[in-house]
């Protein structure tokens, strides 16, 4: 039986077009008829059978779905339990984030250098500093906010501020000329908006400071994203976690360096007693730069909206620990103001849906016009040059 290498594996894996090992390659060249139905399928009900193939892939896309999930919880409540006083005791969010940022380019670079992957993209240095320090600037300045956050906010409190992220996203948009203003969606971004301030005015541990981090953290994260569409993706520069890792983390660990002499540097010296702990923060790394694969695996094997789904499910999990486990104090007001907020986010993502969909279908009647042309030119060639061999003979 062949043997596949870690580089081989990781490869596939890691390709846009990946398809699993037990999957044929779709073929645009010739049609195969489909071979008579097997022992090995599975009926449902009168509806007919359904493959283990496809039982395989519905199997996979819940496993991606579950690890991301998974590991957002973990760096989430990881992180939490880093920098919060009655926990680990170190807050030093800036530092933490550069350990992530250094440690998530060191593996980018051997990936891509060493073990050769996955390919770089073709960037001069006019576009890297162009577009890519903006993003850079705006992501390093996110993390360092919201890791900030979790030394005055619970956990439940955070996520409930971050279902702002839809209104900030679609403000910035429209101020930036990438999202044109649309009064119904407007009016569900204020429905959101107060929702989350209901939560915010039921929140028992409220704290102005860590209200104004969070919300810092939010405005930079969605003009980061929004920056993203207008100066790589409209110039076709198409980057994967570990392509953007390799661009963007050094850039990020430049711009904290700085902030990080002046902030948390002189904080360190006078704490002499403090040593380096390299499982804490090896592990709390790896789970860092596990997440941002997974974030590709679930994006590319699935879609942009069930990582939107599973983020829900992910917040109301997260709500859920941090009361029970973590104790924080979680108020009905509280769950009221979220509960509102959610179902605004769940509305606008059920738009975005729709307005994809509909997308996706006038592209598809455009490729199909587009190929019966060049079918009923390809004819009409054939045609005349039958003609002409008739007329020679």
């Amino acid at each position: 039986m062949p043997t596949l290498s870690l580089s081989t594996t990781l490869k596939s894996l890691l390709s846009p077009h990946f398809l699993p090992p037990f999957y044929p390659a779709p073929s645009t060249l010739s049609y195969a008829p489909p071979p008579p139905p097997s022992k090995s399928t599975t009926t449902m009900g009168k509806g007919g059978a359904l493959s283990d193939g496809v039982i395989k892939k519905i199997i996979l896309s819940y496993t991606y779905v579950a690890i991301w999930i998974f590991l957002s919880f973990t760096v989430i409540v990881y992180n939490k339990y880093i920098l919060d006083k009655k926990m680990y005791n170190w807050p030093f969010p800036i530092t933490l984030t550069m350990i992530h940022m250094a440690f998530c380019s060191s593996l980018a670079v051997l990936l891509i250098k060493v073990f050769k992957v996955v390919e770089p993209v073709s960037m001069s240095r006019d576009t890297y500093i162009r577009s890519v320090v903006p993003i850079g600037a705006l992501y390093s300045l996110s993390l360092w906010l919201s890791n900030s956050a979790y030394i005055y906010l619970s956990v439940s409190f955070i996520q409930m501020l971050k279902a702002l992220m839809p209104v900030a996203v679609y403000s910035i948009g429209v101020l930036l000329k990438k999202e044109s203003f649309r009064s119904e969606t407007m009016t569900n971004m204020l429905s959101i908006s107060f929702g989350v301030a209901i939560a915010a005015y039921g929140e028992a541990k409220f704290d102005t400071w860590g209200v104004m981090l969070q919300l810092g953290a939010v405005a930079f994260e969605a003009t980061r994203l929004v920056l993203i569409q207008i100066l790589l993706t409209s110039k076709g520069i198409n980057l994967n976690p570990i392509t953007s890792l390799y661009y963007v983390a050094p850039c990020c660990l430049g711009f904290l360096f700085f902030p990080w002499i002046f902030v948390e540097l002189p904080i360190l010296r006078e704490t002499s007693s403090f040593h380096f702990d390299f499982v804490v923060f090896g592990t709390n790394s790896v789970c860092a730069f596990a997440l941002n694969l997974a974030v590709f695996l679930l994006v590319g094997k699935t879609s942009a909206l069930t990582m939107n789904v599973a983020g829900v499910v992910k917040d109301w999990l997260l709500i859920a620990f941090s009361w029970s486990v973590i104790k924080d104090t979680v108020t009905p007001l509280n769950l009221f103001g979220y509960g509102l907020a959610f179902l605004g986010v769940a509305y606008y993502n059920h738009c975005k849906l729709q307005a994809l969909k509909a997308k996706e279908a006038q592209k598809k009647v455009q490729n199909d016009e587009e190929a019966a042309g060049k079918l009923l030119e390809v004819r009409g060639e054939s045609e005349g040059a039958g003609k002409r061999d008739e007329a020679e003979d």
